[in-house]
């Protein structure tokens, strides 16, 4: 039965790369014969190189990538340089979740509210310092917003990026066993600030491999995030090829597929030179390693306050526009408030919210139940896909596969919108999940288990009574992170829903291109608010289930002493 479960796994979260990758790479070609077009020819890639400002489109998406990415890294291993083991990083760790659970289009929309031309960011300016609005110097701190150096993206993405890596960093340094390598460095002369680069950075960064990758793929691929605060003229080379998808001419769909294949071949050499970058820092160049005692500490105290109260300040924010009637530039607070934008959304937001919710937690309940089953066979049989491969969704841009996989879902059924929506929900939520479920997988004791079958439990029995209820806390926070996964996926539900599936970030994204800012800021509380619901439901299971445990112990420690306590006649 478990090998029949994970061939399903196979065919429903792995295979479907192969014919999302075959299908836009023959497109690419110009063999697409339902528009007419029978003969293989390179015109799409030709129409791709030819288009004016492509190379600028490229070199943006190089480099805002990079940066975004390296910039996210610094920052992360500065925080736990500075925190790693005291008061703070117990704050660090209560602070992930609402963090985590914050989607990057209402993290884009909040970063926009407060760094746009007329944003909260220059109104303080104005009250504080009394800077001219038409001021050069408030217009140069006014262009994070669709400035044309990207700056404004680099920037949202690294803040964005820093809880994901930070999360990812603490079953890596708990493996690590940092307390004894600063013990045995210490002995030898060396400070703290000095092991941690000598000694804990190298095998951090190795060990940080797929997640930094992940990152850097996002990064690259972004397409909603870079909507909403990204360059416009031109926009990154995934912004383009979503535009060239969205051309009515269907003639120019070759065009599109084609930029889809360069954007996979963007992914492929970007990932191949983050390994380059790997293997210089850990191997290749390493005399900086052991060649004196330098190294220095990094203000990563600050710079997780900062993060900590940039995000907090955009919650407040959004709220205060959603009711804002009257709003004049540089006051701080509106001078009329309303509720009339909350009266007139509420029953077409309602709707969505549903429908985002339902196919949320549908997606995260079917790849947790997916994860699990590839967890326990690979305890079993001792085999599993390489984790390389089921990361694949999260390496790969999104554009490169999903055309492949519309492709394929016009030839089974083209009108199960709502099922394929789902389906591609699972395969990029998947990933995610089980990696969420690697580490506590990997550190349960077995013997636990063995114990159980030795008293003659059933396998299905000792599961459900000694394992599920230690692994829960972890289970239920897997789950939470697959429902945000979910809830944030933009380009799947658009390209398998075709436009007939609407959830709380395609609206999002949608009304933050122009639209009146106080419906944005609802659509944004709102995408905002359903992932924190969730990892809220996550940690009070978490803690209730550690109480519930403690009395559960205590109770039977109080049972054996009773039980052991002579009786008098």
């Amino acid at each position: 039965m478990l090998r029949a479960l994970y061939l399903v796994i196979i065919a429903v979260c792995i295979l479907p790369t192969i014919p999302g990758l075959l299908g836009v790479v023959v497109s690419a070609l110009g063999y697409v014969p339902p528009i007419g077009l029978h003969h293989f020819s390179l015109d799409g890639f030709n129409a791709v190189f030819d288009w004016e400002g492509v190379w600028t489109s490229i070199g943006l998406t190089f480099y805002s990538a990079i940066f975004s990415s390296y910039l996210a890294c610094l920052i992360t291993f500065a925080i736990l340089q500075a925190s790693w083991g005291s008061k703070f990083w117990r704050k660090i760790e209560v602070s992930l979740s609402p963090l985590l659970a914050m989607p990057h289009v209402a993290f884009a929309i909040g970063f926009a509210f407060l760094f746009a031309p007329t944003g909260m960011g220059v109104r303080v300016l104005n009250q504080l310092f009394g800077y001219d609005p038409n001021a050069q110097t408030v217009n140069d701190l006014a262009l994070l917003i669709k400035d044309p150096h990207a700056l404004g993206l680099i920037i949202m993405l690294a803040i964005k990026e820093v809880p994901f890596l930070l999360l990812m960093s603490i079953p890596v340094l708990q493996q690590l066993k940092v307390d004894k390598i600063e013990k045995v460095s210490h002995s030898m002369g060396y400070s703290s600030a000095q092991v941690w680069w000598k000694c804990v950075f190298p095998q951090w960064l190795a060990k940080l491999r797929f997640p930094m990758l992940a990152v850097l793929a996002y990064s690259l691929s972004v397409v909603d995030v870079a909507l909403i605060i990204g360059p416009t003229n031109p926009p990154t080379f995934a912004v383009l090829v979503w535009q060239w998808f969205n051309d009515p001419d269907l003639s120019l769909l070759p065009r599109a597929a084609a930029g889809a294949v360069v954007l996979f071949a963007i992914a492929s050499l970007l990932i191949g030179f983050a390994r380059l970058m790997e293997w210089c820092i850990t191997k290749g160049f390493k005399r900086w390693q052991y060649s004196g005692r330098n190294g220095f500490r990094l203000p990563g105290k600050t710079l997780f306050s900062l993060i900590a109260l940039l995000a907090l300040l955009m919650i407040p924010l959004m709220v205060v526009w959603s009711f804002a009637q009257r709003w004049r530039f540089p006051d701080l607070l509106p001078s009329r408030y309303s509720l009339r934008f909350w009266e007139y959304e509420w029953h077409s937001i309602l709707g969505t919210l549903e429908q985002s919710m339902l196919i949320a937690v549908i997606s995260a309940t079917v790849a947790l139940a997916l994860a699990l089953i590839a967890h326990e066979y690979r305890l079993r049989y001792r085999w599993q896909v390489p984790g390389y491969i089921i990361a694949i969704p999260m390496l790969i841009p999104q554009l490169s596969v999903l055309f492949g996989m519309q492709v394929v879902t016009l030839y089974l059924n083209s009108n199960a919108y709502f099922f394929w929506v789902c389906w591609a929900h699972v395969f990029f939520a998947f990933p995610f999940i089980y990696l969420s479920l690697d580490g506590p997988w990997r550190s349960f004791d077995n013997g636990l288990t063995r114990v159980a079958l030795s008293l003659g439990k059933s396998p299905m029995q000792a599961w459900l009574k000694v394992k599920l209820p230690i692994l829960l806390p972890a289970i239920a926070f897997a789950w939470a992170v697959g429902i945000s996964v979910s809830l944030a996926q933009y380009l799947p539900t658009l390209v398998l829903g075709a436009g007939r599936i609407s959830t709380i970030t395609t609206e999002a994204v949608a009304l933050s291109s122009g639209f009146d800012r106080r419906v944005t800021a609802i659509y944004a509380i709102w995408q905002a608010l359903l992932p924190f619901l969730f990892f809220s439901f996550a940690i009070l299971l978490s803690r209730l289930h550690v109480k519930y445990r403690r009395l559960s112990i205590k109770g039977l420690l109080l049972n054996e002493s009773l039980s052991r306590k002579p009786r008098h006649p």
